[in-house]
């Protein structure tokens, strides 16, 4: 906090560091007026204001963009303590979450986007009429989203190491074989299935899912005639054609559902399913209370709806609610 010191606190309000944040996370006086809502001439006479403030330029022109100075990057995380600091301020007594005002968001990728979180804005809605509820695409999640405050929730399968993050199992879900039944059957044999042309899903820089890379390490070699960077996708490439997709069975709930699908001809691990935060937000009330309201989603959104094959819809949910 050291460089806080020399600056006129009097003349600080949230909004100046939050402005501050978003211009460090984004790179960009446009995108950081897009995700706070207000006009690029807003954020630059907000940067001229903490330029006054600090008696530091703090971004510089570099190339067609601009580059944060070792000043502006030194005062990201006190300006994170601040802001946290000014919730709990504000927070009278026990957390009311009609009266939260804030914008929430969530990374994660159509999968899990798509099963999950429009039941969760369905309940924010109701019991939290305040929140916006913000959805990025995680990709290959890093811990930076977390730790940069670029997301307050990231919901993956694939948990990025850090002793600063905290994990919350929601469920497992196991894989299924896809495959427009109008085209072809499925397959019977373990050779009829490695024969087959395959689609699959890879994120970029070229990464594939989970269940991809454990197969080719095992030995087992497909081809992938289509890759795409999500599930969302598939149906497309994959309808009127004889394609197999081996992806997690809950996308017959949604994006898969008008395909067939059946048990993998040979084993596949599990796939778990992760919420994960930073550490600080361990002791804040309305953290807790979003996060609970995802959890206490979880069964009823993925239990057996009427007219789902049971082996759609077979998932876990190995979590303590």
């Amino acid at each position: 906090m050291a460089f806080m010191n020399r600056i006129d606190t009097c003349e600080l309000d949230g909004r100046l560091l939050q402005l501050l944040l978003a211009v460090l996370d984004t790179g960009s006086v446009t995108a950081a007026s897009v995700r706070l809502g207000v006009t690029q001439s807003a954020v630059s006479h907000g940067l001229d204001r903490l330029r006054a403030l600090t008696g530091d330029p703090l971004f510089v022109k570099s190339g067609r963009g601009i580059a944060a100075t070792a000043r502006a990057e030194a005062l990201a995380e006190p300006a994170r303590e601040l802001l946290t600091g000014m919730g709990r301020f504000a927070q009278h007594g026990a957390f009311d979450p009609a009266s939260w005002r804030c914008t929430f968001t969530v990374a994660a990728n159509d999968f899990q986007r798509d099963l999950l979180l429009p039941a969760l804005a369905v309940r924010l809605r109701e019991r939290a009429p305040g929140v916006s509820l913000r959805i990025v695409p995680s990709a290959v999640p890093r811990a930076e989203m977390l730790r940069n405050d670029e997301c307050q929730l990231v919901i993956t399968p694939r948990p990025p190491e850090g002793t600063d993050i905290i994990q919350k199992l929601l469920f497992q879900d196991h894989y299924r074989v896809f495959y427009d039944p109008a085209v072809r059957k499925a397959p019977q044999s373990i050779a009829e299935y490695l024969a087959a042309d395959h689609a699959t899903v890879v994120y970029e820089p070229r990464r594939s899912i989970d269940l991809d890379q454990q197969l080719a390490a095992r030995g087992v070699v497909r081809r992938f005639a289509v890759m795409v960077p999500g599930f969302s996708a598939l149906p497309a490439f994959m309808r009127g054609t004889a394609l197999l997709a081996t992806v997690p069975s809950l996308l017959a709930r949604h994006t898969l559902a008008d395909l067939a699908s059946c048990e993998p001809p040979l084993p596949c691990p599990a796939m778990p399913m992760y919420a994960l935060w930073h550490v600080r937000y361990r002791h804040d009330d309305a953290h807790h209370w979003l996060v609970q309201q995802l959890l206490d989603l979880v069964r009823p959104v993925l239990s057996l709806p009427a007219g789902v094959p049971r082996a759609s819809a077979e998932a876990s949910f190995p979590f303590a609610a």
